[in-house]
């Protein structure tokens, strides 16, 4: 229970609807209990089992006073008056009472569960918003350990199973305990020396209960972690589709799912039998108590010790043993309860698994604005690493404004981590990275990222309007901006020409464009948030010579006059950069111009331009 009271922080604004829901619960739980109680009047006056001294003392008007025993002397005392005057007028009054006392129990139950459907809602609410707000502030090599289809069974099953703890379970524990303690006051009032009985009896099948349902959470884990994986194979499968059916692996892939599906199958089925075995050995264990009471109190009767020792009447014990086949019923549903929290404990424990994942790239608590970039970017003896893997060793560069600088060198050698640690996706292990003189620590990420604007090779597109792929995160972005855009970025003919202009859903990653179209409308977002500094990932690096052709004007059109990070494979498109640095296993070396370069007669770059048959 400890991992639920953490995530009932998430309550504490909505407290205001609790505290209705347990006034509710204690007004229902009365009426609840007074029904049951009705019954003992019912059977003495259809058994007429009161003595003479009693019905005398019923036939006076009771003094008023704030005690138990004057309304039940005024119930009494009504009831056989309407007898004198005519018995069915006496049974008419006390089944009144009896539809009355449903009526009122039903209605304050609906209020409490009104009460706590509000506080569940808004919990759910707050919780799955802390997970989303926690996985947006979250480091992005958080990303690339974690599997996708993970994150989002945590974002969906875990809280979905939160949300039924929550709308079943808690209610259950919150309410359920106080209609017990009502009933067992009650039965207390009836009969003490029973009410023990019963009471020595119950924990008995509470032990039994709790072996039952011992391992519930950990077969509960092994649900949710396989739905993660589940998740992860359907991403990947609709990701994929076009390579998996051109390479005829559709069997390889409908059997991999096909084997976690049964996984999850099996643990779904342990897991149930598990369960579905608690409120039946609980149901078993409360007959078998009805049982005894029904022994021992008929016992006391028979024996003729129910009047003389203990008090206790044949309408008394039959309305006992009413009240106790209704404390069953709660106890029934606490068993269930605890039963379905064992299995959500193991959904709470990978939420709060995200909730408590130490945000390592943040604002510094005195960072300040950063409001333009006039000099010089520094990079000033580098080093970094993904956990224990150095990737860059002591790189120093200076980007000026107004320049282009080019990063060359294999895939793996450190190229878009450059990239990455700039806008402070990632912080340096060592050495330093400035802009203008001062630390980027120094300033808040979300004024360092306004400076800076990117294109990819891999084109991030939204299932949403071209508009609003261009204007993203500008909700008072106007149509002649977006245009504006549009055009420099090469877009605007092939976007007026599509059904709804700028209007257009592009689907899924944009999937109804071409690539060349995909980067041109990626383009046109960088040149709409008019960044001072622009770093461009291999962004021409996926696309056919005449969409590449196109693609390179754009670029042009945004590059000019700005300060610019190219990597790239292609030489060709960074002939005419400031500064190029070579990269080989995470070190700078060879830096110079294009034209200095190919001067060196044993250089990398001479024998890649070589290669790649560039002057």
């Amino acid at each position: 229970m400890k991992v639920y009271r953490r995530l009932l922080i998430y309550l504490k604004p909505y407290g205001v609807h609790i505290v209705p829901f347990f006034v509710f619960t204690l007004i229902g739980v009365f009426f609840s209990i007074f029904q049951f109680a009705l019954i003992i009047p019912l059977l003495n006056f259809l058994f007429d089992s009161h003595s003479a001294a009693e019905m005398q003392r019923y036939a006076i008007m009771p003094e008023f006073s704030l005690s138990g025993g004057y309304f039940k002397d005024l119930f009494y005392y009504e009831v056989y008056h309407l007898k004198s005057m005519k018995p069915v007028y006496a049974l008419y009054f006390i089944a009144g009472i009896i539809v009355s006392s449903v009526i009122l129990t039903n209605l304050f139950r609906y209020l409490a569960q009104r009460s706590l459907v509000n506080a569940r809602t808004l919990l759910v609410k707050r919780l799955r918003e802390a997970i989303f707000e926690k996985m947006n502030r979250l480091h992005m090599g958080y990303f690339t350990k974690e599997h996708k289809g993970d994150l989002l069974s945590r974002m969906n099953s875990d809280v979905f199973e939160i949300e039924a703890v929550a709308s079943n379970s808690l209610e259950v524990l919150f309410k359920e305990p106080y209609v017990m303690i009502g009933y067992f006051i009650a039965l207390f009032v009836i009969s003490a020396k029973l009410t023990l009985f019963t009471l020595l009896v119950i924990p008995i099948s509470a032990i039994g209960i709790a072996m039952v349902t011992k391992r519930l959470k950990k077969e509960a884990q092994d649900m949710q972690t396989s739905i993660g994986r589940l998740l992860t194979i359907i991403d990947e499968t609709l990701m994929g589709m076009r390579i998996i059916r051109a390479f005829n692996a559709t069997d390889f892939t409908l059997k991999r799912f096909s084997r976690e599906n049964d996984f999850y199958r099996k643990a779904s089925l342990h897991g149930f039998k598990r369960r579905e075995l608690a409120p039946a050995f609980s149901e078993v264990a409360g007959v078998t108590v009805v049982a005894g009471i029904l022994i021992y109190g008929g016992s006391m009767i028979l024996q003729n010790q129910g009047v003389n020792a203990s008090g206790l009447q044949a309408p008394s014990f039959i309305a006992f043993i009413a009240i106790f086949s209704q404390v069953m019923r709660p106890a029934k549903a606490m068993v269930v309860a605890l039963a379905n929290i064992q299995r959500g404990e193991a959904s709470a424990h990978r939420i709060l698994e995200i909730l408590d994942t130490p945000i390592l790239v943040d604002d510094r608590p005195d960072a300040i604005e950063l409001t333009s970039f006039n000099e010089v970017v520094e990079f000033k003896n580098v080093s970094f690493g993904y956990s224990d893997t150095p990737v860059l060793k002591n790189i120093s560069f200076t980007l000026e404004k107004g320049k282009t600088l080019a990063l060359v060198g294999p895939s793996g050698v450190g190229k878009s981590t450059i990239a990455d640690l700039m806008p402070r996706f990632y912080d340096v292990s060592s050495g330093s990275i400035s802009i203008d003189g001062k630390d980027i620590r120094e300033f808040t990420m979300e004024s360092l990222r306004s400076q800076m604007s990117f294109v990819t090779q891999d084109i991030i597109l939204f299932n949403d309007s071209i508009f609003n792929n261009i204007a993203l995160g500008k909700p008072d972005a106007t149509e002649q901006d977006v245009m504006n855009a549009a055009k420099i970025a090469n877009a605007h003919d092939f976007i007026v020409q599509t059904e709804n202009g700028y209007q257009t859903n592009i689907g899924d990653r944009g999937i109804r464009l071409s690539g060349g179209q995909r980067q041109r409308l990626s383009i046109a977002r960088a040149v709409f948030k008019n960044p001072a500094i622009l770093i461009l990932d291999e962004a021409t690096s996926a696309l056919d010579t005449e969409s590449e052709k196109y693609v390179q004007e754009a670029l042009e059109n945004l590059m000019s006059g700005r300060t610019t990070l190219v990597i790239a494979h292609r030489l060709s498109t960074i002939k005419e950069a400031d500064e190029i640095l070579i990269l080989q296993d995470g070190e700078v070396v060879e830096r110079g111009s294009h034209f200095e370069l190919i001067e060196i007669e044993e250089s990398i770059y001479r024998k890649l331009t070589l290669m790649q048959k560039i002057a």
